[in-house]
């Protein structure tokens, strides 16, 4: 804020300035320090007017008890994007590049009342039913895996090389893949985030998901799409696919920022030692201050109504910034040491449902990563990384870092296959040369 001024400063780079328009959330300038935005949006009250890309407008909530007041009001506030006003008008294209993550498909984030009460239910039920023990084994396995893929370098991309993939894998081996429909569901899942044809990585994603329905029917197995296929909920096909896509690519994204910004916390900030108490209050630190999404959770007034001091039209676009509300100057000054009221797994009826086991795996993987590179460090400095664009995530592009190299790790104990019979009488005689095919590979040395 200007000190001669009441009135805030757009950020520099900021299209707002001097013009009294919205604030746009993509592009470098926002990446690179989107609390500088924020601070300017807290000038127009608990909401600020803002575009998510060129065209594409919405309310964006940057306060906390605000944001609570909405994600628990589903009365006022419906989920089904095809209450968007400016889309059902033409006024975003199909094309446009938020599009994919917000317009409708029949899965429970897109879903209201009885219908999402259903929908939730089946995935509540079936990630409850994901053994911990398990979980843990298997992503020790995977950050096995992907360290000796890199860690006789001396040197890699801590994102490229490991938190971009470790949550894939992981997800892949919870939901029963086999080689096959693996690799493509890592194809499709990293197109669709990247920007990378979007259209045929999503056709890709929903391709293989719907082929693993179809094994499942099949062959059931011991992993999150059998649970979902045999809940007293009774899925459709469609259903089913709709609700495996969800869960695959909404779980893996997020999971891939929230390991690597804790990353980046631990290696940018001497506070913090190579310590597994520490390593959890980083997480902490990393959910309060700098959270995978951003900005998200796109909500719909069912009516005309006033919220927050704004008059809100039925259909308009609303969605919480995670990141303004849980760094409010109010609420940074009064948060206490292991507090986590913070708002990065939402809130109310559509929070997310996979919150734990999200932590356990950011927990696993950081944990195995530094007792395995204990010198691991940052390889650049630290104003030369660059975050990526975009309205929604909060990630960087790149995190070099460098070690002492390691001799390769070899194949842990207790593998995987082992457990999963069905999957491997499953496999197609071809092949295996994707990323999911060379670890199953891998753990079969």
């Amino acid at each position: 804020m200007d000190a001669r001024s009441s009135v805030p400063v757009p950020p520099p780079g900021c299209p707002a300035h001097g013009s009294g328009g919205r604030v746009p959330l993509y592009g470098a300038e926002f990446a690179a320090d989107p609390q500088a935005y924020y601070s300017y949006m807290r000038h127009y009250g608990p909401t600020a007017p803002v575009e998510l890309a060129p065209g594409v407008e919405a309310t964006l909530v940057t306060d906390y008890s605000t944001a609570l007041q909405l994600l628990q009001d589903s009365a006022s506030f419906r989920k089904d994007s095809r209450r968007w006003q400016a889309f059902n008008e033409g006024k975003v294209a199909p094309d446009s590049p938020v599009a994919p993550l917000l317009a409708y498909r029949p899965n429970c984030m897109f879903s209201d009342g009885a219908e999402h009460l259903r929908l939730r239910q089946a995935v509540t039920d079936s990630m409850a039913r994901v053994d911990t023990r398990r979980l843990t084994r298997s992503t020790g396995q995977v950050s096995s895996y992907l360290i000796s893929q890199f860690g006789g370098r001396g040197s890699a991309d801590l994102l490229g090389d490991y938190t971009k993939q470790l949550p894939l894998f992981v997800f892949n081996e919870l939901f029963g893949c086999t080689a096959d429909i693996g690799d493509r569901v890592l194809f499709g899942i990293t197109g669709m985030f990247d920007g990378i044809n979007a259209e045929k990585s999503a056709e890709v994603l929903f391709g293989a998901v719907g082929e693993l329905v179809a094994l499942k029917r099949s062959q059931p197995g011991d992993d999150v799409t059998t649970w979902l296929m045999q809940h007293q909920a009774k899925l459709t096909d469609q259903e089913m696919v709709n609700q495996v896509a969800l869960l695959l690519s909404a779980g893996t994204e997020p999971l891939r920022n929230l390991i690597g910004n804790t990353l980046h916390r631990l290696l940018t900030h001497d506070t913090y030692a190579h310590s597994g108490g520490l390593i959890d209050e980083a997480i902490d630190d990393t959910l309060w201050e700098n959270p995978p999404m951003s900005n998200f959770a796109p909500h719909y007034p069912a009516t005309d109504l006033d919220f927050a001091g704004q008059r809100l039209q039925a259909g308009e676009l609303v969605l919480v910034s995670f990141a303004a509300a849980n760094t409010g100057p109010a609420l940074a000054t009064a948060r206490q040491a292991g507090s986590r009221a913070h708002l990065a797994w939402s809130a109310g009826p559509h929070a997310c449902p996979s919150k734990e086991p999200a932590r356990q795996i950011t927990m696993t993987a950081i944990e195995n990563l530094l007792n395995q590179l204990p010198d691991v460090q940052l390889a650049v400095p630290e104003d030369s990384l660059t975050w990526r664009p975009g309205p929604f995530n909060r990630g960087l592009a790149a995190l070099p870092a460098r070690f002492t190299p390691i001799e390769p790790v070899n194949r842990p104990a207790d593998p995987i296959r082992a457990e999963r019979p069905v999957r491997q009488q499953a496999e197609p005689k071809t092949e295996r040369v994707g990323r999911w095919s060379q670890f199953l590979n891998w753990l079969t040395k």
